[in-house]
């Protein structure tokens, strides 16, 4: 059940995935696991100095600890506004998060929601062929899970959790700021724990890195960043 200890929700696509990882014994499984993590969180505060890459490590070091995905759902928004593949990660994984979707319908960007969609549809294809069993399963566990509240260390449950993110995204499409993506996403997670403020971390590359911004002009933090 979501929020519940040790459950495994996310899709049949993402078992396949990792299981080359599961294979191993655990010891090797969580080190090549928690390595991943943490370059995803060196990538996503890359364009800070030192002096605020470290307190931000620093705080995302309970996620490090949790082994969630988190760090790779930051990375896969971060990126995602030039390489809108990415969201079938997101889709196939906490599935909820993906509100954040909604920024390219609401601005038309009809070309990157295809990408997005079309990529998820197509990765979804081809696992359901090689294990249609196991996606019957997920979708009735999504289904059993729709009406659950889905709250840990934040009570408020995700049924009033969710209007606030399509309000924050929209807002955020309509006035041109990316980072509304971000936090409409980490407020729609299913489970909310206090770890799950990791996926905001993705507002760092997406308004300071040069690359993940597509090419837009620097964001005015930037050089403060830079010079403390």
């Amino acid at each position: 059940m979501v929020g519940g200890q040790d459950a495994f929700l996310y899709s049949p696509a993402f078992a396949q995935l990792i299981a080359p990882l599961t294979a191993l014994p655990w010891p090797a499984f969580i080190t090549i696991w928690t390595a991943l993590a943490l370059v995803g969180l060196l990538w996503l505060v890359r364009p800070l100095s030192w002096a605020w890459r470290l307190p931000f490590l620093l705080l995302a070091a309970p996620e490090l600890i949790s082994g969630n995905i988190h760090v790779f759902l930051a990375v896969a928004i971060a990126i995602g506004f030039r390489y809108p593949a990415s969201w079938a990660f997101v889709l196939l994984t906490k599935v909820t998060p993906a509100v954040g979707l909604v920024w390219f319908a609401i601005r038309r960007e009809w070309g990157a929601l295809a990408v997005a969609l079309g990529s998820t549809a197509a990765i979804a294809a081809i696992s359901f062929a090689l294990a249609p069993d196991l996606w019957r399963a997920w979708l009735d566990v999504l289904a059993a899970n729709a009406g659950t509240g889905g709250v840990s260390e934040l009570a408020i449950p995700l049924w009033l959790r969710l209007p606030v993110a399509l309000v924050v995204v929209i807002w955020g499409a309509l006035t041109d700021r990316r980072w509304t993506v971000p936090v409409a996403a980490t407020l729609a997670v299913p489970a909310f724990y206090l770890h799950t403020l990791t996926m905001l971390l993705a507002i760092i590359p997406i308004e300071l890195d040069p690359w993940t911004r597509g090419g837009r002009p620097d964001h005015p933090l930037k050089a403060a960043a830079a010079a403390a």
